[in-house]
This record gives structure tokens, sequence and C-alpha cells, in this order.
């Protein structure tokens, strides 16, 4: 196993569905994870799954505080971090028109998916710098991309994960580090039953109308695709959709 094989990933947004991939396929790999996610109960069932392999912290990444302290309480063999998975986000209030959703859903979209993203990268990025070593990975979407009514929001969040990515990237060059995107399609995960506060009926309507989705193990592989590779090889973006077999 190469040196990136057996160190450590914190992972944001480890509790929910793709999170729980993540987090399975990485430590199938032999890698540590950090879990990391603001609804404590789930975590730390995960984390009981996971077994000695996963230490976890709880807290909401918009939350900038706790966020900057997020390496202060880790254990030594949880430490250095050698992969950064931005995961965690949201649509809470999404798939509505703008001009007649909240302006407080809105704002909380922009603020963990982007923002949050952003703040984690940078308390995590300079002990990666220090040491030139390294591997982001950023969690899009295919939303990154195109154009979809009524998501102007999450829509915007993840366009900004996008030029964040893209930028760190050219900032980084000249160093060892490599700078992922991943851009799945619809994937069956929490995000759409979160998106409509617990109405299972229409978060059913939603993939029905679809017919065709990913499961997280699916992104889960193309990740850790990502991160096997060489040293010497970046992938530089991952775009992963859903086949349609009806």
């Amino acid at each position: 196993m190469d040196q990136e094989t057996t160190g450590v990933v914190l992972l944001t947004g480890a509790a929910g569905g793709l999170g729980r991939a993540i987090g399975r396929a990485v430590v199938a790999t032999g890698r540590r994870v950090v879990l990391v996610d603001r609804n404590a109960g789930p975590l730390a069932e995960f984390a009981a799954e996971l077994g000695n392999m996963a230490h976890t912290v709880c807290l909401d990444i918009s939350d900038h505080a706790a966020v900057d302290r997020i390496l202060d309480d880790l254990p030594e063999t949880f430490r250095p971090i050698d992969v950064l998975i931005n995961n965690a986000g949201h649509d809470i209030g999404g798939r509505t028109r703008f001009d007649q959703g909240s302006p407080d859903d809105w704002t909380d979209i922009i603020r963990t998916n982007l923002i949050g993203t952003m703040r984690v990268t940078r308390a995590i990025l300079p002990g990666m710098v220090a040491r030139n070593s390294g591997h982001v990975v950023n969690i899009s979407s295919i939303n990154a991309v195109r154009i979809v009514p009524d998501m102007a929001a999450y829509s915007t969040s993840k366009a900004g994960v996008r030029m964040f990515t893209e930028t760190v990237r050219g900032e980084l060059a000249e160093t060892a580090i490599r700078v992922t995107e991943i851009l799945p399609g619809l994937t069956r995960t929490g995000i759409i039953v979160t998106r409509y506060r617990g109405d299972r009926a229409k978060e059913q309507a939603y993939f029905d109308q679809f017919k065709m989705a990913l499961e997280p193990a699916d992104v889960a592989r193309v990740i850790v695709f990502a991160l096997d590779q060489p040293p010497h090889v970046q992938i530089a973006e991952i775009m992963v959709l859903p086949a349609n077999r009806y």
C-alpha cells in the first residue's frame, strides 16, 4: 500500500446516505476516517459500525468557530489529515421558485454548501501545504453545470463549489496536493426527503418522475478511484450520471 492508502480521511456530512457509503468505501481501502456531521445520534451509530477505524467530530460546518477548531482535539492516530472529502450539503426548502422561496432557506443552503466547504478546506489545507502532500475532494453536482428551474440557491452553491475547486487546484499547481471535483447526477440519498422537511410522499414522487438514479455506493466507488491513482495522476473532475435501464 502507498502512503495515502494507509492515511486518514476527514469526511463531512458523514452520517447521511452518501456520507456512509463514502465512509465504508474509504475504510475498506485501509484508510482511517474522521467522521464529521451535525447529527449526533446517526453519527455515533455509523462510527460504531466502523469501529476503531473511525473517530467522530459532531459539528455543523456552518458554525465557523467550531470548524476553525476542527483539528484541535483529534487523537494522534487520526493525524495528519491526508484526504479531505467535502460532502456535507443540503437543499432544505429547495425545488421552489426563487421569488416564492424563503430567503432564510436560500441563505442557509449557500452558507452550508459553499461557505462551509470553503471554511473546512481552509482549516485543513495549511497542514497539507506544509507537508506538500494531500488530496481534497469536493462533492459538487450536475447542477453546477446545467440550469435546473426552481433550484437557484442549490445550483448556485454547487457552481460556487466548482469554481472554488478549480481555483484552489490552480493555486496549488506547484505543489503535490491533488484537488478533485465529483459531479453526481440524481442519487438516492436523504437530501430529497430533507428538502421536503420529512415528507416521504414528496420524496417518492420526486424519484418516480425520473425513473433512474445512482446509488450512494456508485459515487463512493468513483471517489476511491480518484484517491487510488498514482501520486503523479490528478483526477480533476468526474461527472457521474445514472443510465436509463427502463
